[in-house]
């Protein structure tokens, strides 16, 4: 073929030998809806990253397809958890909306007096959806490590946020509520 790299030949038979296979593992994971999707998006990460396949390239195409699925079932459960606060949301008052309101803008304050190691590892958990053993590999410690790091990152959190409550509440004589700390950074 005139004009066709060796990278591209390469590429075209690891396409023409491995598709179907990673098609299949796709198909058997998440059904036959999905799987396309899996293969071009393994695929193309295989086109981006082709320097990196190695010989045989089934199993790491596999893999590449199974963060793929893995992305894919994350993204999943955050649309889900965003669809079930809208509902939620739509239900409360307009008075506790508000609430809630104060409440979030009081934590990103909190949020923002912290050092950004703290800030970090909170952001991975709470907003990223990351288990604790995902965040450690993020920010290279051990899961152990991580997980004293995350309990002291959400006691200076909590303190921080009191802080920024009570200082409200304090002239408006009631008590600090941060509740949505123990929800969302658990």
């Amino acid at each position: 073929m005139a004009g066709v790299t060796p990278d591209e030949q390469r590429f075209t038979a690891i396409y023409d030998e491995c598709r179907q296979r990673v098609w299949a593992y796709a198909a058997a994971r998440a059904g036959r809806q999905v799987a396309d999707e899996v293969v071009s998006e393994t695929f193309a990460i295989a086109w981006r990253r082709f320097a990196d396949v190695p010989e045989p390239a089934l199993p790491w195409l596999l893999g590449v397809a199974r963060n793929v699925l893995r992305d894919g079932h994350r993204a999943e459960k955050r649309r889900e958890s965003f669809t079930a606060e809208l509902g939620r949301s739509a239900r409360r008052s307009a008075g506790d909306i508000a609430e809630d309101v104060a409440e979030r803008l009081a934590v990103l304050r909190a949020m923002a007096t912290l050092p950004e190691s703290d800030r970090e590892i909170l952001i991975l958990i709470a907003w990223q959806g990351l288990t604790p053993r995902e965040a450690a590999k993020v920010v290279r410690c051990s899961p152990a490590a991580l997980r004293v790091r995350l309990h002291r990152a959400r006691r200076r959190l909590l303190r921080a946020a009191e802080q920024e409550a009570g200082g409200r509440t304090a002239r408006a004589g009631g008590r600090p509520q941060v509740g949505i700390i123990n929800e969302e950074m658990s």
